[in-house]
């Protein structure tokens, strides 16, 4: 089982990872769940996420290996972009493989939870009218509450 984490300041083919995540699995896959979260269009002219080189990194990668610990997983990888990212481009990818359909779901649901709530990053959602600071809502909060 592996759990890779990564940090990327660029884009990324969402196509691409998954190729390469399925070339990696062993004969023990049986689902692989994927997930690719975009910047939100209409308004908003961009996402821009700032990190720290090295605490952003370490974030990641230990939400990923909590997923590998925390789920019957034979694998994850967790993509997660920095920089400033437009309207449609995808900010971060998740995979999880596992023998059975409900590992693969449920660890890729709880990789998601954490790093929306966890993960070391500043993001300031540009928009037409001027930019803000967002942080996690209360309802990410909460989803993620249910991985206590």
């Amino acid at each position: 089982m592996t759990a890779r984490a990564t940090l990327i300041d660029g884009p990324f083919s969402p196509e691409a990872l998954y190729r390469d995540f399925l070339a990696r699995l062993g004969e023990e896959a049986g689902a692989v769940v994927t997930f690719t979260g975009l910047v939100r269009g209409g308004d908003v002219t961009g996402l821009l996420l700032e990190h720290h080189p090295l605490r952003t990194a370490v974030s990641l990668e230990a939400i990923a290996a909590a997923g590998a610990a925390r789920f019957e997983v034979s694998g994850i990888e967790v993509v997660h972009r920095c920089g400033l990212i437009g309207p449609g481009e995808p900010i971060v990818w998740v995979a999880a493989a596992a023998p059975h359909r409900r590992a693969a779901f449920e660890a890729a649901d709880y990789l998601m939870d954490r790093l929306k709530t966890e993960a070391v990053f500043w993001k300031r959602e540009e928009a037409t009218g001027g930019g803000r600071w967002i942080e996690p809502t209360e309802a990410d909060r909460h989803a993620a509450t249910r991985w206590e």
